[in-house]
């Protein structure tokens, strides 16, 4: 039998440390686990936007609040094909309401982004390309302190942005700020994640 229930936050450390291909921890303020037979077999996690005109850009300032970005996703390469929707979906449907719900595809990865296309996000276009400072590891420059060594730069590749009203009101809904555009379409690529872990069970 299959589920998706909230896990704590211990219980997706080394999924995201191990398996995404970012290989960091975002903010996160919600988490859910996709569980068979007990076992995790996925995990997504849900935080606030690092940017503040990120938010506001969205709906507008007022509400800026509602904002939410699903920011990681990672599935066991066993798992049946359909299963990152049905992980996607139940998900959202345990997040409080409303939420405005921002998720990105990388370019850079070589993702398209059709989870989100199968799950019924609206698609807003493709970010611009910019460079970010960095002082090696995997730190963004505003996780840095004044004293810290800005000589390093790297790209940042432009990524396909997708939106999500969770239970909003059609007025929220017409706040939107970005155009709905048709969905890309195009190979997508896939990354390993299959580093081990230690095996991690729940009780449902």
């Amino acid at each position: 039998m299959k589920a998706v229930i909230p896990i704590r936050y211990e219980d997706i450390k080394e999924w995201l440390l191990k398996r995404h291909y970012a290989l960091r921890l975002p903010s996160i303020s919600f988490t859910y686990g996709l569980v068979v037979a007990r076992e995790i077999k996925g995990i997504c996690t849900f935080g606030v936007p690092a940017s503040p005109s990120l938010c506001k850009g969205i709906c507008g300032k007022d509400y800026k609040d509602l904002v939410l970005e699903f920011n990681r996703l990672c599935i066991e390469e066993d798992m049946p094909r359909n299963s990152a929707s049905y992980l996607i979906g139940r998900s959202i449907r345990q997040l409080p309401s409303p939420r405005i719900l921002v998720s990105y595809a990388d370019t850079g990865q070589g993702h398209i982004g059709y989870v989100y296309q199968a799950t019924n996000w609206l698609y807003t276009g493709l970010t611009k390309a910019r460079t970010d400072i960095f002082t090696g590891g995997m730190k963004h420059s505003r996780h840095y302190d004044k004293d810290g060594n800005y000589s390093k730069r790297q790209s940042r590749t432009a990524k396909h942005r997708y939106i999500y009203f969770h239970r909003c009101s059609p007025v929220i809904k017409s706040s939107l700020r970005y155009p709905i555009l048709p969905y890309p379409k195009g190979d997508s690529l896939r990354y390993k994640a299959n580093s081990p872990i230690a095996k991690q069970g729940v009780l449902v």
